[in-house]
């Protein structure tokens, strides 16, 4: 298997906003070159002149410490309906909200971009599921065919863990895979999250990423509990009950098939005094429990 420690930086937004902070915190105090942009730092619905302002920024700030961007994700405030949003043309807006997003990750060098596959709202899960699932299918297929033309080599979804939410029992995830990938331009991929709660036969992270691992040119780590998403950090007291050890990890891996992953960390912080200072610290002391098995 050829791995790769990453971040997702969910960890920056409305704290080290500023690429050139972000950069350093990851390259100098984190020692990681891989890193998952989030749409909450530069949403694509700002004016096109600022987005194309501060993407230099961007793209300066990871080129002199030595990241790459290798995927585009959304992230707490963009966890909407979007692609199966109820109305018509907000799904239409959308649409044209990822292509920005599409045209972004192009200017960085990303391979792959993704979010949640659509939330429906609960009239929707009642009363027009199939159909908006799939308006979803064609939303995305749209997406892959405009992916390819920028360059990319996947799309990618993240299983969620309530049913409106989408994929959140391991064959619903196939499932929707496929149908996009019925007629794709890119293949749509998976974006597993280890610590995703769904379905109650299905909250045990392992069986996911030993079904699904080979599908995921990304994975999302964190520590958290069975009944729980808790997106802890890799710390000694977080992993005395925590549920994801790098044993158990490589072994799934490994039994998944896949070639090849980037394990991206996905930890959040509340904004609370007790841990608003640690958080860079929490990270580090991740980024040394994963070195154990994970050298790039």
């Amino acid at each position: 298997m050829k791995l790769k420690l990453g971040t997702n930086l969910g960890f920056a937004i409305n704290r080290y906003i500023e690429p050139e902070i972000w950069a350093k915190i990851v390259a100098a105090d984190l020692g990681l070159s891989s890193v998952q942009f989030v749409a909450d730092l530069l949403n694509p619905f700002l004016p096109g002149e600022y987005i194309d302002k501060t993407a230099n920024r961007v793209i300066n700030s990871a080129s002199e410490y030595g990241i790459s961007i290798d995927s585009m994700f959304t992230s707490a405030y963009t966890r909407v309906n979007h692609l199966m949003h109820p109305d018509a043309e907000a799904r239409e807006i959308w649409l044209g909200w990822f292509r920005r997003f599409i045209d972004l990750g192009q200017k960085f060098g990303a391979k792959t971009l993704g979010s949640h596959f659509g939330i429906l709202t609960f009239d929707a899960f009642e009363n027009n599921r199939e159909f908006l699932i799939e308006e979803g299918v064609k939303n995305w297929q749209k997406l892959t065919h405009y992916a390819k033309d920028a360059g990319y080599e996947a799309l990618i979804f993240e299983p969620m863990s309530v049913p409106r939410e989408m994929a959140h029992t391991i064959p619903e995830a196939i499932d929707l895979m496929e149908r996009v990938n019925a007629d794709c331009g890119v293949p749509m991929r998976l974006c597993l999250d280890v610590g995703h709660a769904p379905h109650p036969d299905y909250r045990d992270p392992y069986p996911w990423v030993e079904s699904l691992g080979k599908y995921s040119p990304i994975i999302h780590i964190q520590q958290t509990v069975l009944h729980k998403s808790n997106h802890a950090p890799f710390t000694a007291e977080h992993n005395k009950t925590g549920i994801i050890t790098g044993e158990k990890m490589m072994a799934a891996m490994e039994k998944s098939g896949l070639d090849e992953t980037i394990l991206m960390f996905e930890i959040g912080h509340r904004e609370h005094y007790d841990t608003e200072f640690a958080i860079i610290e929490d990270l580090k002391e991740s980024v040394a429990y994963w070195r154990k098995w994970v050298k790039n």
